[in-house]
């Protein structure tokens, strides 16, 4: 992929991120806006959902604070719904869902899935990229091999809410 090309996927991705978040909130684009200091116009906000405007790094920061979400969040969801870079992200993973999957080749990932629901009520933990490269050596796949199949549960909205981090 060119980087014009990255670029674009990683617009969407975000664009697409910051209209779950707003819509999570119950929120039109014109309520959202109104909320904010800079009053940009909701066509504005939709060009940036939709991917059509790039996001500056100060716009990014104005919007999800008025969301309520920590734009690294925003950023690290959007790049693993991508499946941009995932090596680098400290994965969100919706334990529910991967008990679900019937992938034998990560059924082993069930018993520590079910422990770690125990400790994480809402059933989303974040892994580490390290704690990737421990579980990946466990289950004898690649690190990249298993940070795609982790993308696969990333949770539905991009809420803080109670996230159990796996340490390294």
């Amino acid at each position: 992929m060119t980087d014009e090309a990255t670029a674009g996927v990683i617009a969407r991705a975000l664009g697409e991120e910051l209209r779950r978040a707003r819509e999570a909130r119950g929120w039109s684009r014109a309520q959202f806006v109104k909320g904010l200091p800079s009053q940009i116009g909701d066509r504005t906000l939709l060009a940036y959902e939709h991917g059509l405007r790039q996001i500056t790094m100060l716009r990014l920061l104005e919007l999800a604070e008025g969301l309520g979400v920590p734009a690294s969040v925003l950023v690290a969801q959007a790049m693993q719904r991508a499946r941009l870079y995932l090596q680098n992200l400290v994965l969100r993973v919706d334990l529910r869902q991967l008990l679900q999957d019937n992938n034998m080749n990560y059924r082993p990932l069930s018993s520590w899935a079910r422990n770690r629901l125990n400790r994480a009520p809402g059933g989303v933990i974040e892994v580490t990229p390290s704690g990737v490269w421990e579980l990946a050596a466990v289950l004898g796949r690649t690190p990249q091999e298993l940070s795609a199949y982790f993308a696969k549960f990333t949770p539905d909205d991009a809420t803080e809410g109670e996230v159990e981090a796996v340490p390294a």
